[in-house]
């Protein structure tokens, strides 16, 4: 990721709509799970370290990052951090309850997402878990996605094989920025048309910020209840490694 994107992202990462929705529809899939156990959690590609905060509610978190720009920003949140590569993570087998992954295995950095997810899989101990997300549809490439190197963006049924590819169990997968996605697919397809460069992390006018971060709520609500949301700007999956 460009240098600059990582200073936009942690001024933004704790209220900006998309990162706190993005972060309730997570925490409403990883929650349950968790059945309010104290688990050791790693963090595979943590950015600027915001979620290594709010997944600290449940236990032990550690980062990993690539970036040397991401493990200052972590550090000055006060988080632990390590510099290290999803597809070589410097750990041993079986080590983690839980591994999280947000929007790291679609990035020009990861040059074999299976290889990376096989990792995840490697460090996770019998019946842990890893939650992964990545962008969806193609359909939506636009100016962010060369701002932050976006190799690939993700079907849902891609995600799923991909998980269920190194081994691990699917138990819960969505769409998420469902809601929001007709509003997201027009600016994308306007972002095309008229050559626009440039990154979407930034906020919104106040009234748009309370409205978008109130639907994500409801998505948050609606897979905590159980749905799958039918298609969206991202795609998750939760999945277990098998006893």
């Amino acid at each position: 990721m460009k240098p600059a994107e990582y200073r936009r992202m942690f001024e933004a990462e704790e209220r900006q709509w998309w990162y706190a929705g993005q972060r309730a529809v997570a925490l409403a899939l990883f929650e349950p799970w968790t059945r309010g156990r104290s688990v050791r959690l790693l963090d595979a590609g943590c950015g600027t370290g915001y979620n290594l905060l709010a997944f600290g509610r449940y236990g032990s978190p550690t980062g990993v990052d690539l970036s040397t720009d991401a493990i200052a920003f972590c550090r000055s949140r006060g988080v632990r951090a390590l510099r290290g590569s999803v597809l070589r993570l410097p750990f041993a087998d079986a080590s983690f309850d839980a591994v999280t992954s947000f929007d790291v295995i679609y990035h020009d950095w990861v040059a074999d997402d299976r290889a990376a997810v096989a990792e995840m899989a490697r460090v996770l101990r019998p019946g842990g878990a890893l939650l992964v997300r990545v962008p969806a549809l193609e359909l939506l490439r636009g100016a962010h996605d060369a701002e932050v190197l976006t190799r690939r963006r993700y079907t849902l049924a891609e995600l799923r094989a991909l998980v269920e590819g190194a081994g691990l169990r699917v138990r819960r997968s969505s769409y998420a920025n469902s809601l929001l996605f007709p509003v997201l697919l027009a600016r994308r397809t306007l972002d095309r048309l008229l050559g626009r460069e440039g990154s979407d992390v930034g906020f919104l006018p106040p009234v748009l910020e309370r409205l978008f971060r109130g639907l994500m709520g409801v998505e948050a609500w609606l897979v905590r209840c159980g749905l799958r949301l039918p298609i969206g700007a991202s795609a998750v999956v939760l999945a277990v490694r098998p006893e």
